[in-house]
């Protein structure tokens, strides 16, 4: 299996819901660094697992509907607690749109899978892993 991945990072504020949360259930901010991986068995008829100035480029505008937001106002995140693994998530999904839809050019309908790790701190980190 082949790979490559692209990083980027993303400053939020939000807040979750639930005890389990104890302060964060308060207005806070957040620095994610952000890493999408993507995987391919072999590699394209140019020797690439992906193109990645274009992976980079999706990335960042995946991320750039989040960069300098509260996550509570945003409509498509209505509802949900958005914790570290749930944003991995989200983050994930919406790179694999623009994939299907040929935004990492020709050679990306080839890929297997993505892996999106959202990294909180040095030493704490979250990922979502998702076949494509």
């Amino acid at each position: 299996m082949f790979s490559v991945t692209v990083r980027d990072h993303m400053m939020i504020a939000h807040s979750l819901r639930g005890a389990v949360f104890g302060p964060a259930q308060q207005l806070h901010g957040a620095t994610y660094v952000v890493d999408a991986t993507f995987r391919r068995v072999q590699l394209d008829v140019d020797g690439l697992v992906v193109d990645i100035g274009r992976a980079g480029e999706a990335l960042r505008a995946v991320l750039a509907d989040f960069n300098f937001h509260n996550l509570d106002e945003l409509p498509e995140l209505a509802g949900r607690n958005t914790t570290t693994e749930a944003l991995a998530q989200v983050v994930a999904d919406r790179l694999a749109a623009r994939i299907a839809a040929g935004e990492l050019g020709e050679g990306a309908k080839g890929l297997s899978g993505l892996v999106v790790t959202l990294h909180e701190s040095h030493i704490a980190w979250a990922s979502y892993e998702r076949p494509l």
